[in-house]
């Protein structure tokens, strides 16, 4: 699912209504029959529904939907805020629709708004829409801390208004919505932890808009979903060979459970066989743990060696556990599988890190996976905000032909194409000590078994967001553990 900007959609509504044909007026008709059908699934019309419009076009939204609203039998307050005389077209005419059949008051100071906060009541938010790129100040502001203040179920038709769809909106007057229910595909700040308060639970209802179009139009930016997911055919005249062979470096004298859990991971992904190097004093604890992973003896009592040959394998992976005391064996591992599909994670991001000239020993569409503070550390800088955050990430990509997955909500994928593809998989429940192991076993498995770079990023983590899904309803996110989320793989 492509995310595109405001300019962008712009004219994906223009070529829609060009193109269809379809009249401006009868497309926001489209778009608030498709908020209705999605606000009355959650709200039903014993709620008292208060609506705040603007005089754009997201306040003729909030107009139609306050008459179909009340169509329905909901008992609605609409309050319209500024000069209606300067409002757009489409505002105007939602004005006079909704004139026939129910009243509206029109506010200019927020003195006026007395509320009637009875127990089932509902606030609707369409005051400013995706468009908006200004800082909301005034008795609009006011309005919006008022709104935010009173503490009732609040529903954001497209956008919370004061959330900036491309760009940051930190000192900006937010609404801070329970819903925010969005037209045809999900707005960029959507993704961006700083703007959790100011989007809520979300969801895209589709309203029609050109795909031609859409299929068309270029973007930097995309949302993996079910459909994005490619099945992996399985022959029943296959053997354990068919499936690939993986080399996994990780685990170290008292981090032996990263090792465990990214090779239970690995094989769950449906690889044939993995081969994991081990510390000679921690041979015991993986044959126990994984009696089917293969064990390769390092030289060194506690930490990885360099004995491994890399050749037969059909993906490598280094990283978790491992510790950070042996960067010249680092080093000769990388110079060994510059011709290999590689994944790099936990503290084989750091020694990068740390070692930045080891960055050029990479091969070409590497995969690393760091959380946020490892992609501090790589990258040796801060970020001043998530969108900053964003192109620091594809610029890294881009220039040194990684794949990047920065862990976290909807974790994104940045490809050495520039594109950043965010995943629509996981919970708050993965935030837990070796999910991120498990992640890269899931990806090494799929390299090893045939995926591209780009897919074994893209599918890993959306499968490893699915089976943390799984996991959270078997356990609840509280109480959930990384093991968990390897059970439910499937």
């Amino acid at each position: 699912m492509k995310i595109l900007s405001t300019k962008k959609t712009k004219a994906l509504d223009v070529f829609t209504i060009k193109n269809e044909p379809i009249l401006s007026i009868d497309l926001m008709e489209r778009a608030a029959q498709a908020f209705v059908n999605s606000f009355v699934s959650k709200f039903n019309n014993t709620h008292k529904t208060l609506i705040f419009c603007g005089i754009g076009n997201n306040g003729g939204d909030g107009l139609a939907v306050s008459r179909k609203l009340h169509q329905l039998g909901y008992d609605i307050e609409t309050f319209v805020l500024g000069n209606i005389e300067n409002g757009s077209d489409d505002f105007l005419v939602n004005l006079d629709r909704l004139k026939n059949q129910n009243t509206y008051e029109t506010i200019t100071d927020s003195g006026q708004i007395k509320w009637h906060l009875e127990q089932n009541t509902v606030i609707i938010d369409a005051l400013f829409g995706s468009g908006l790129n200004r800082k909301i100040e005034g008795f609009p502001a006011e309005i919006i801390q008022k709104i935010n203040s009173s503490k009732l179920p609040i529903v954001s038709i497209d956008i919370a208004s004061g959330l900036f769809s491309d760009t940051n909106s930190e000192q900006n007057n937010i609404i801070q919505p329970t819903y925010t229910i969005t037209f045809q595909y999900p707005k960029l700040s959507f993704f961006l932890p700083e703007n959790e308060l100011f989007v809520g639970k979300w969801e895209v209802v589709e309203i029609g808009l050109s795909q031609e179009f859409i299929k068309s139009i270029d973007s930097k930016f995309y949302y993996t979903t079910e459909k994005e997911i490619q099945p992996f055919h399985r022959s029943s005249f296959s053997h354990k060979g068919t499936f690939g062979h993986a080399y996994l470096v990780a685990g170290s004298y008292g981090m032996m459970g990263a090792s465990i859990l990214a090779t239970k991971a690995c094989l769950r992904s449906g690889i044939g066989k993995i081969t994991c190097q081990v510390p000679k004093k921690c041979v015991d604890i993986l044959q126990i743990s994984v009696p089917e992973a293969i064990v390769e003896i390092s030289q060194n009592d506690e930490h990885f060696s360099t004995n491994g040959d890399l050749e037969k394998y059909n993906a490598v992976g280094i990283g978790p556990g491992i510790g950070l005391n042996n960067l010249t064996g680092f080093r000769v591992f990388l110079e060994k599988a510059k011709n290999k599909k590689l994944i790099i994670d936990a503290d084989g991001i750091t020694l990068l890190g740390n070692s930045p000239d080891l960055l050029k020993l990479l091969p070409v569409n590497t995969i690393l996976t760091p959380h946020p503070k490892e992609f501090k550390t790589l990258i040796g800088r801060d970020w001043k905000n998530d969108f900053e955050k964003l192109e620091i990430l594809s610029e890294f990509a881009i220039s040194n032909k990684a794949i990047i997955c920065l862990k976290g909500k909807n974790t994104a994928v940045a490809l050495p194409n520039g594109e950043i593809h965010f995943n629509s998989t996981g919970n708050s429940g993965m935030a837990t000590a070796g999910s991120g192991d498990v992640l890269t076993g899931i990806i090494l498995g799929f390299l090893a078994q045939g995926y591209s770079p780009e897919q074994a990023a893209i599918q890993g983590v959306y499968e490893h967001g699915l089976a943390g899904d799984q996991a959270a309803k078997m356990r609840s996110e509280r109480s959930m553990i990384a093991s968990d989320i390897i059970e439910n793989l499937r």
